[in-house]
Parts: C-alpha cells; sequence; structure tokens
C-alpha cells in the first residue's frame, strides 16, 4: 500500500512539469509556425510557462528525493513517543499534596493560609 501511495504521489507531481513542458513546446512550434511575427505576444506567455516548469520540476525532484531515500520522516508514532518523553516530569502529585498538608496542620490555626472556596478553620 505504501509503494502504491508513493508512485501516485510521484506522478501526481510529475503531471503539472509535464503539462507546462509540453505547453512549452507547443508554443514553440506555434512560434516558428508563424516565423517569429508573434514574438512578442509569446515571450511572456513562455517565459511564465518556464518559471511554472522550473517550480513543478524542483517539486517532482524533492518528492523523488524523499521517497528514494532522503531523510526518514517520522511516523506519527514517534512523535507522540517524543512529546510523551518530553512531557515526563520527576514531579510527584501525591507527595506535593502530602507536604502540603503537613505543613498546613503544623500551621497555627491563625496563619492557615486561605484556600480557594474554602472556609477557613
Amino acid at each position: 500500500m505504501r509503494t502504491t501511495k508513493n508512485w501516485i504521489g510521484l506522478v501526481g507531481a510529475l503531471l503539472p512539469a509535464l503539462f507546462c513542458g509540453g505547453l512549452l513546446l507547443y508554443f514553440n512550434n506555434v512560434r516558428g509556425a508563424f516565423g517569429g511575427l508573434i514574438d512578442n505576444q509569446l515571450g511572456p506567455t513562455m517565459f511564465g510557462l518556464g518559471a511554472f516548469f522550473v517550480l513543478f520540476l524542483v517539486l517532482f525532484l524533492v518528492k523523488l528525493w524523499r521517497t528514494a531515500g532522503g531523510p526518514p520522516a517520522s511516523t506519527p508514532s514517534a512523535r507522540a513517543d517524543a512529546a510523551v518523553d518530553a512531557a515526563r516530569s520527576d514531579f510527584d502529585a501525591d507527595a506535593a499534596f502530602e507536604r502540603y498538608m503537613a505543613r498546613r496542620a503544623a500551621a497555627p490555626p491563625g496563619e492557615r493560609p486561605l484556600t480557594f472556596g474554602r472556609k477557613q478553620d
């Protein structure tokens, strides 16, 4: 399945480059057929098609490079594992709560810290 998807992606990336290249060849033949009479009108069109051809060709080559063995793409599970490892810490919530309760119980009643939503003893 993965190789089929790669081939379809490569063909899909190559089609716009082939289309622009074909139009360039067509307009070059049209220009030659008129003997240079319409060079001023076809010049900007051919320049734009050439720019798009180069752009699509570069995109195709990048896709080909990635498919053929470029840098390994990180899989979603590898990214999830990396995120979990980054989020892990040494914080122990139960121990923190126990320390808080021990300090609260040791403090005299007038100096106990106020807690949101609770009455002071």
